[in-house]
């Protein structure tokens, strides 16, 4: 299992909302400058965030993006399953009734009666990660960051702020 790239594009873009003034919009050509990536791509990767409810963009001169929802509300499950979608990360192919054995044989009812036990824990294993990922928000990974690296993280919301006057 592997998320995208734009997974992690996501989260870091997302996190500068957060200490600027409510109502900021930022531009992705700002987002894709300030983190040296792709503005195309970044600006994909907004179409889904904002497709899920995450962001809205705002028309206009001072236009671009916002958050649509508080930084509290927006956990790293909302982010992975606007950029990867709901797909589950296990996908059960039934594998264990092409066994050689049963050619030529109706499947037992033991197995086409339960379910198959890799896929339970394979399933129990995506749900705990899910649990897990819901209970990171934009709002927890923003105080985290400014905890490990508070110059950095102030640098990076003037640069925001400064981008914003230029405009």
């Amino acid at each position: 299992m592997q998320f995208s790239v734009g997974v992690e594009y996501a989260l870091h873009c997302l996190t500068y909302f957060v200490d600027l003034p409510s109502g900021t919009t930022i531009r992705t050509k700002e987002l894709a400058t300030f983190q040296g990536v792709s503005e195309t791509y970044l600006s994909k990767i907004f179409t889904k965030l904002k497709k899920s409810g995450i962001v809205r963009s705002m028309p206009g001169v001072k236009g671009g993006y916002e958050l649509a929802k508080r930084p509290s509300e927006i956990n790293f499950w909302d982010v992975i399953e606007a950029i990867e979608g709901s797909q589950s990360f296990f996908q059960c192919t039934q594998i264990r009734e092409n066994c050689i054995l049963l050619e030529g044989k109706e499947v037992p009812k033991s197995i086409s009666c339960s379910p198959c036990t890799i896929n339970v824990i394979m399933l129990e294993a995506e749900k705990k990660m899910k649990e897990y990922l819901k209970s990171k928000t934009i709002a927890s990974l923003n105080e985290t960051i400014k905890f490990k690296i508070k110059d950095i993280h102030e640098e990076g919301v003037l640069w925001f702020r400064e981008a914003l006057e230029r405009r």
